[in-house]
């Protein structure tokens, strides 16, 4: 996300803020029931190719995923870990977790259950032995929130980074808190026998701890996180305490200021509480102005501007493959549909979401098939098969600029090579790459997971192509990432990316189970009029 208290301060990438630093129910399921849910999801975008979803396929694929997940999980306290190897092996867990990785377990374990992989009982042991871990486990008191880094053997808080003995300031992240806080909301309705325990968590957690009034983007917008003791040498931020509860902290510079983004999932939970004014979901961009004096983003936008709870807001859109779409900051698919998980977007604001959703799963779809060549697409970042971690996405729909030479705050791209895709910015800067030739792309199964609740067909086949044609599927479900002409395959789980194909599955064959348990009336009635009254600049050109 862009930097807006000061502009010499890159954010965070996702990894930072993430991971670190280094069923009988199923079987009966048709396609047409999984391309329109009881929240009117819109259909998916007709292409060629697409095969029919296979619904007992798809549920294995689940199970196999589950069982990643359960090796993942430590079986004293029900903490997962964050990632695993091939093996399976609980020696190979990667010895730290995040409240996201913990959250994403809650919800996999609700899915479990309702695909039959695990009976209720289970389903309940599962979810209350990790609320008790969390319970004891220690957070900054005053907010409620979690910090960035534990120790799943223990629910310790980390200070020392497993392997390298590097020193760990405990920070806490909004958007990780975010996962956890929807997470709990999951289970609040989801499970009689967990319920009160998620409530009694999810009651103390204060949003508006990373709520920030004194921004130019009014009426305010949200921290990256805060340290509640001395952070790091040659920190950049600030002083203070937005609650006025227990002692100042240091709190980031950095905001999160593009409403297409995974962060989005703070915001909400700052609105459905209460806590946070549902006028801050018009203070962050959709797109920066088209004015040359924002010339060094993506490309031009196209839009106009409209009044939404007193906010004057830019309606920008990018133009891709003769569609106009909201970016997000880096083009990936889970800055895009990650909140869509859990909120019916598509339904509560269809002039928004219910456009933008579809057209982005289309433009990745799009990209890999036809414009990058791969025969194969979903982009999002995810581990390199080359060993380390990367964020990827499609460059056309991200804001930030896809020059990784000249720019260190470059965007995300689809292969290994960084191919920048440059149509330059109207008559402030011209075009450098506008037809590129694209290198050795990288898929991630995850990506395809999601948008298998607004495309089922299309990402079903995409994934059958990817477990046959790439290999790259073990006995945990999918790997994490191929690459498609090198047919390198980054051979190990992580918790969130199987938590996002876990829930993105329970939305598809349970009858979207985990918008059902988040998404109650009680929330409807807090989000739906805010988000429902929205017009995206998003559409065909």
């Amino acid at each position: 996300m862009a930097t807006i208290s000061s502009p010499a301060v890159s954010s965070p990438t996702r990894r930072q803020l993430l991971v670190g630093v280094s069923a009988a129910a199923a079987v009966g399921l048709t396609a047409s029931r999984a391309s329109a849910s009881v929240f009117g999801t819109p259909a998916y975008v007709p292409s060629a190719g697409a095969s029919a979803l296979d619904p007992v396929r798809v549920h294995g694929w689940a199970a196999d995923t589950w069982r990643s997940l359960v090796a993942m999980t430590d079986p004293k306290t029900g903490l997962p870990a964050d990632n695993i190897p091939a093996s399976l092996a609980a020696a190979d867990r990667s010895a730290y977790t995040s409240p996201t990785n913990i959250g994403g377990y809650l919800w996999s374990t609700v899915v479990a259950r309702d695909l039959g992989i695990i009976n209720p009982g289970e389903c309940t042991r599962r979810l209350i032995q990790t609320l008790k871990t969390l319970l004891r486990m220690q957070h900054h008191t005053p907010s409620g929130m979690y910090y960035n880094w534990y120790d799943e053997s223990n629910g310790a808080v980390i200070t020392t980074w497993p392997g390298s003995g590097d020193r760990v300031y405990p920070f806490l992240s909004s958007v990780d808190n975010g996962w956890l806080g929807a997470a709990l909301r999951v289970v609040m309705g989801a499970d009689a026998g967990a319920a009160p325990m998620a409530g009694r968590i999810f009651q103390r957690m204060r949003w508006d701890m990373f709520y920030d009034t004194n921004v130019p983007l009014k009426p305010g917008l949200i921290h990256g996180g805060f340290y509640d003791a001395p952070p790091p040498p040659n920190f950049s931020g600030f002083t203070g305490n937005h609650i006025g509860v227990g002692p100042d902290v240091w709190y980031t510079n950095h905001h999160y200021d593009t409403t297409v983004s995974e962060t989005r999932i703070t915001s909400y939970l700052g609105i459905i509480t209460g806590q946070i004014p549902g006028a801050q979901y018009y203070a962050m961009w959709r797109t920066f102005p088209a004015s040359c004096d924002w010339s060094w983003q993506e490309m031009q936008p196209v839009g106009e501007y409209r009044t939404y709870f007193g906010n004057n807001v830019y309606e920008g859109a990018y133009t891709y493959r003769g569609m106009h779409i909201v970016p997000g900051w880096g083009g990936s698919m889970f800055e895009e549909l990650m909140p869509d998980m859990f909120v019916p977007e598509s339904s509560w604001a269809p002039r928004s979401w219910g456009i933008n959703h579809p057209l982005h799963v289309r433009a990745q779809r799009e990209h890999g098939l036809i414009d990058a060549g791969y025969g194969y697409w979903g982009f999002s970042p995810s581990s390199n098969p080359a060993g380390g971690y990367r964020e990827y996405g499609v460059d056309a729909l991200g804001l930030a600029p896809g020059d990784h030479v000249n720019d260190p705050g470059y965007g995300y791209f689809s292969d290994q090579e960084m191919t920048n895709y440059d149509v330059g910015f109207g008559t402030c800067r011209a075009a450098t790459n506008p037809n590129p030739h694209y290198g050795d792309g990288v898929v991630t199964p995850h990506a395809s997971f999601l948008a298998m609740m607004h495309e089922p067909q299309q990402a079903y086949a995409n994934l059958v192509g990817i477990q046959e044609g790439l290999k790259a599927y073990g006995t945990g479900g999918f790997f994490d990432a191929a690459s498609v002409h090198s047919h390198q395959v980054a051979r190990r789980y992580l918790s969130l990316d199987q938590a996002m194909v876990m829930g993105s599955i329970g939305n598809v064959l349970a009858d979207n189970v985990i918008r059902r348990a988040f998404s109650t009336r009680e929330v409807e009635r807090a989000l739906r009029p805010v988000i429902g009254v929205e017009e995206f600049g998003a559409g065909i050109a």
